[in-house]
């Protein structure tokens, strides 16, 4: 009785391309939607030290809600490395300016803290309005909405 568990090669995954309207979509729950693809998580053969998740389009993004006080109690913070190179935005002006890195900084941290992590954001494309230059790839993958 041999019975060996199956582990898929890098080269054998196949990856799809997701499209996600994020029209009036709370940003929680859409950030953990999209990691959910990202890291491929509902695919059969997942295994967390292989890089098996697929591509995800989010478009709209302009649209996406924040609950409760966040909009104006919540900061987007960085840090550029040299004193006094600390940045605090509010998301009320995020969300007005730059609604991509909003959601790419959620997106960000629901992935796993390790080598895939950066590997599994750059296959998220964001789109502040409904128009993206991916059309070609969508023809042929899953559209979420």
């Amino acid at each position: 009785m041999n019975k060996s568990t199956y582990l898929p090669k890098q080269d054998m995954i196949k990856r799809k391309w997701h499209l996600i309207n994020a029209d009036g979509k709370v940003l929680g729950r859409l950030a953990v939607e999209i990691a959910r693809i990202l890291i491929g998580k509902s695919k059969v053969f997942y295994t967390n030290h292989i890089d098996c998740g697929d591509f995800v389009i989010v478009t709209n993004v302009s649209k996406i809600v924040l609950t409760g006080k966040k909009i104006d109690q919540k900061t987007y913070f960085t840090y550029s490395g040299y004193p006094g190179g600390a940045k605090l935005i509010p998301y009320s002006v995020l969300m007005r300016t730059k609604p991509e890195r909003a959601l790419i900084a959620a997106v960000k941290g629901m992935l796993p803290k390790n080598k895939l992590a950066s590997k599994q954001i750059t296959r998220l494309k964001v789109f502040k309005n409904d128009e993206h230059k991916h059309n070609a790839q969508i023809a042929c993958g899953v559209s979420l909405k």
